[in-house]
């Protein structure tokens, strides 16, 4: 006996009792995000390996360990999208959109990832990302996080909290780099394998280690935050100044460096403690080098990416109901008439009733089989056609969740006596 196909591991079925909760999160990020002016983009998902290798940096864990990449027939190196935001600022270059221009842009996919599938984490997710690109002030930092703290009171988000920090100019980081180093040279026997590795080439990554036995060694490192440009540290307060004027609770947080070589300046994440060790739902900040990295002109540049996944696993647990999927009319009918004028019916009702949920029997079967099938739906009200009524042009009218007597009702009336149940 063959074994049955199953999905690759780390990738998953949405069912339709759950796209409902995902259709209402697409819908409340889509207006948002177009009420303050971000148009949608929409990109490709297959892009080539050096544009992710180029800008997320060949020492990432990304580009390092968890990329889909593979030689298409040309012999050219592909990947599947590891993360939206180089992506956004190659299609914003290759089509001219950065020409003496400003953009506000989202996108909405899947991302792949070769990562251990754990709760929280897939191989195939889904994020939104919102992309500033032409910006150089700390107001437009600002903006993207009071999107994101709408986003979260539409979607009755409450248990985020916003970690905060500056990683500054390349410059100020070059000098932050070599005082990192040397604390960490001095307490290398402290060092687990990783962050051996990672001293000389990437030693900013040590900070995000996860590994709780370097978690102290971590607190007494320098913190970034003391070597910052002047610039930088004007740039710095004045964010924190906005949020504090629009009553954003934050906390500053110098060990946040974020795990992709692109970023300077603002890095931020909205981070959870409902989903276990899944913690980031939302993280972002500038990246005012990428533009240039890719080879378009120097241009500043700021945004974040949320993931789907666990934002979807937060409005679970929140107030916010989930729409309803469930008919509120089914359509009963037995005889070659009735199966002949079910269908114009229900059409015509769903003209007089736009977003009526109404199922139409099909499959055949007699009115105590069909009867079962409607009860099972979960809908409020069954439609009973049979020859007699289709010769009458009236139906008959059950409700399906209490006592109440069928009605014989007219055609012509049918949107009215269905009305209730569709509020």
């Amino acid at each position: 006996m063959s074994l049955r196909i199953q999905a690759i591991r780390g990738m998953r079925d949405i069912l339709p009792d759950a796209t409902a909760r995902w259709q209402q999160l697409e819908a409340v990020l889509r207006d948002t995000l177009t009420a303050y002016g971000y148009g949608e983009i929409r990109l490709p998902i297959l892009e080539r390996t050096e544009l992710f290798s180029r800008s997320v940096g060949e020492q990432t864990d990304i580009v390092e360990k968890e990329m889909y990449t593979f030689e298409d027939r040309g012999g050219e190196s592909i990947t599947l999208r590891p993360e939206g935001t180089a992506g956004c600022v190659r299609a914003a270059l290759e089509n001219g959109l950065l020409h003496n221009q400003r953009q506000r842009l989202w996108y909405l996919g899947p991302m792949f990832r070769y990562e251990k599938p754990q709760a929280g984490r897939y191989r195939q997710f889904s994020q939104v990302g919102a992309e500033a690109l032409g910006f150089e002030g700390p107001d437009v930092d600002l903006e993207l996080l009071l999107v994101c703290r709408r986003l979260w009171q539409a979607l009755g988000i409450t248990n985020l909290r916003l970690d905060l920090n500056s990683l500054g100019t390349q410059a100020a980081r070059a000098v932050y780099r070599e005082k990192l180093i040397a604390y960490l040279s001095e307490r290398r026997d402290e060092l687990d394998e990783e962050s051996v590795r990672r001293l000389e080439g990437n030693p900013l990554r040590i900070l995000d280690s996860k590994n709780p036995a370097m978690q102290a060694l971590i607190a007494g490192a320098p913190a970034i935050t003391d070597f910052l440009d002047d610039e930088s540290a004007a740039h710095f307060a004045a964010l924190r100044a906005g949020l504090d004027a629009a009553g954003v609770a934050y906390r500053v947080n110098p060990r946040l460096v974020r795990g992709l070589d692109y970023y300077s300046r603002t890095t931020f994440e909205w981070i959870t403690d409902a989903l276990g060790a899944q913690g980031a739902v939302c993280a972002g900040g500038r990246y005012d080098g990428l533009v240039e990295l890719i080879g378009g002109r120097p241009a500043p540049a700021v945004g974040w990416a949320m993931g789907l996944d666990r934002a979807a696993a937060l409005m679970e647990q929140g107030a916010v109901r989930a729409p309803s999927t469930t008919p509120q009319v089914y359509l009963v009918m037995v005889g070659e008439a009735a199966e002949r004028a079910g269908p114009i019916l229900a059409e015509q009702l769903r003209d007089a009733l736009p977003g009526l949920r109404l199922t139409v029997h099909c499959g055949g079967g007699g009115f105590k089989a069909q009867f079962k099938a409607a009860d099972r739906s979960g809908a409020a009200l069954a439609l009973i056609l049979g020859d007699q009524e289709v010769a009458a042009q009236r139906a008959g009218v059950k409700a399906l969740r209490d006592e109440s007597a069928q009605r014989d009702v007219p055609w012509d009336e049918l949107p009215e006596v269905i009305r209730p149940v569709t509020s």
